[in-house]
């Protein structure tokens, strides 16, 4: 019998008793019979909708993965920090490419970014990053971040320029440099240390801070080396003691 058959035959039911003069017991009965099958019927419902729900929320996730997998050159990508540069997108592990172009030469930009796995002591709000940025498909230059004031220079360049000593830890090899000093902010990395940096696993950058050494630690694993090569004319190189 159809749950709308069965109320009719409740409520007729209920009428019958009525006119019978029946006592107020059964009435009563009756009624509480009445608010079971509803009851019963808005649960029946309830689950069927979630059961429906549930279907479609696993029918959804499936399709999702699948285009994945589908789709593994899919890129995301990441918003710019500079005007007039196009947003970035992943480049292989934790690396992001931006491009833009230089309006009045019209010479195109390519700027790979590395962030670090950890925040320096005095910035909890800025990761220190590295930046290597090369010119139409040509190398240009490399830039150590720290996302903190730099203290003044610690000894001269060849030339004179103000530098930092700094020590590095590429894979299982550490060496000194001496990087130039930009305006208290940046850090110009040597190419052969850029070189090793995009073909390591491990890559630590250690400065001296306001409150002692302070290690930037970064994993640069994963960067699609192809991608470099055909944008900066960049390969990578073994790190050495030199």
């Amino acid at each position: 019998m159809k749950g709308s058959q069965f109320l009719k035959g409740i409520f007729g039911f209920i009428r019958s008793t009525l006119a019978g003069n029946r006592g107020a017991i059964a009435v009563k009965v009756c009624v509480a019979g009445l608010a079971v099958v509803c009851v019963a019927v808005l649960a029946a419902r309830a689950q069927s909708g979630t059961y429906a729900i549930a279907q479609n929320t696993r029918a959804q996730n499936a399709i999702a993965q699948n285009g994945i997998a589908q789709n593994p050159r899919v890129q995301s990508t990441v918003m710019s920090p500079y005007q007039g540069e196009q947003d970035g997108v992943n480049v292989g592990g934790k690396w992001v490419e931006f491009r833009s172009e230089e309006k009045m030469t019209g010479h195109r930009i390519f700027r790979f970014e590395l962030q670090s796995d950890n925040y320096l002591s005095v910035s909890p709000d800025y990761k220190p990053r590295v930046e290597l940025v090369c010119t139409n498909r040509k190398y240009t230059y490399a830039d150590f971040n720290p996302g903190i004031p730099l203290g003044p220079p610690n000894r001269p360049g060849f030339w004179g320029q103000p530098q930092i000593e700094v020590m590095v830890r590429v894979d299982d090899m550490h060496h000194y440099h001496g990087w130039n000093w930009i305006r208290g902010r940046f850090l110009s990395m040597d190419k052969g240390t850029a070189r090793e940096l995009i073909g390591a696993h491990i890559f630590k950058v250690q400065i001296p801070g306001r409150r002692g050494p302070e290690i930037a630690e970064f994993s640069p694993a994963g960067l699609d080396l192809a991608r470099v090569h055909a944008d900066c004319d960049l390969k990578p190189k073994k790190p050495s003691k030199d």
